[in-house]
């Protein structure tokens, strides 16, 4: 499949699967009633030590700290003398901060379908922090040349997946706003990818091939798989065992640690996802075979 094709197909994808969160998380009561669980069992398994470390790496994103990335983003793109893939760096971060907060703030409702009070009662899909730490990994791998994409892979990963299971610890989000978060911040960076290939920025690498960076997409699947193991059987037991209605009153801990776990599965799959859609690609100059065609006769 052409890589504009594959970008185009993932960011309808992504689409797709916020729709589908938002409806099934928010709109129906066993999705309301599921989350809320999950975040009242932080309570009985997060300790103040945790729920500090927590609060401090979401504290540590700030405006000052978004317009650093960008500028860093946009620096890497102009370094290689690149405008294109400055513009496209810094408008995935950007871009993933209008549509979250606008999606959140002005379109996206939460109905009073269960009984709640305080925080729990407002929107807060999609998650502004989880969004812009997958923004800014995907903007490194978009502006840096091939050879060195698993470095910034490796370098961003852990902090990128991390931020999503901090929202649920410090009790900022539900696990529906950080898959959601994944989801926008997946498709804007395959919208930036296929503007690049419609320019003709996007070629075909043909140099060696990195074994290190094997081993790293390796290890994070197996992460992933685990997690989505380790997820269904902290969700499955309970429920299967005691029913729905009293898993989400008496065995809050397990599903909110199926909820982090599954946090950090849709971050880490996200990444793999974009990660693999640049497989063999390097973005270059822009040719002359990407402009339109001069009209003949």
């Amino acid at each position: 499949m052409a890589p504009a094709r594959r970008w185009l197909l993932i960011a309808g994808s992504c689409a797709l699967a916020l729709v589908a969160t938002y409806l099934l998380a928010v709109w129906t009561r066993p999705g309301q009633e599921l989350e809320n669980a999950a975040l009242r069992g932080a309570d009985d398994v997060v300790n103040r030590s945790e729920n500090v470390a927590a609060n401090d790496a979401l504290d540590e994103i700030t405006l000052y700290s978004l317009i650093g990335a960008c500028l860093l983003i946009g620096l890497i793109g102009l370094l290689r003398r690149r405008v294109d893939l400055a513009i496209a760096g810094v408008g995935v971060i950007v871009a993933g901060q209008v549509v979250t907060q606008g999606l959140k703030r002005f379109l996206l409702v939460r109905p009073e379908l269960v009984d709640v009070t305080g925080d729990f009662k407002g929107n807060s899909l999609p998650s502004g922090h989880t969004t812009i730490a997958m923004t800014v990994l995907f903007a490194a791998l978009i502006v840096v040349p091939y050879r060195l994409r698993g470095v910034a892979m490796f370098l961003t990963l852990n902090w990128a997946v991390g931020i999503g299971a901090y929202t649920l610890t410090a009790k900022w989000h539900r696990l529906s706003d950080t898959i959601a978060a994944d989801a926008v911040a997946l498709g804007l960076a395959c919208l930036a990818s296929w503007w690049l290939s419609r320019r003709g920025a996007v070629h075909e690498y043909t140099g060696r091939r990195y074994v290190p960076r094997v081993v790293l997409v390796v290890l994070v699947g197996l992460y992933a798989a685990a997690g989505l193991v380790l997820a269904g059987i902290l969700w499955g037991v309970p429920i299967v065992r005691e029913g729905f209605r009293a898993a989400v009153t008496d065995s809050e801990w397990p599903l909110y640690l199926g909820a982090t776990s599954l946090a950090t599965v849709g971050s880490a799959l996200s990444a793999l996802v974009f990660w693999g859609s640049w497989r063999r690609l390097e973005a270059g100059r822009a040719t002359a075979a990407a402009e339109p065609a001069e009209p003949r006769g």
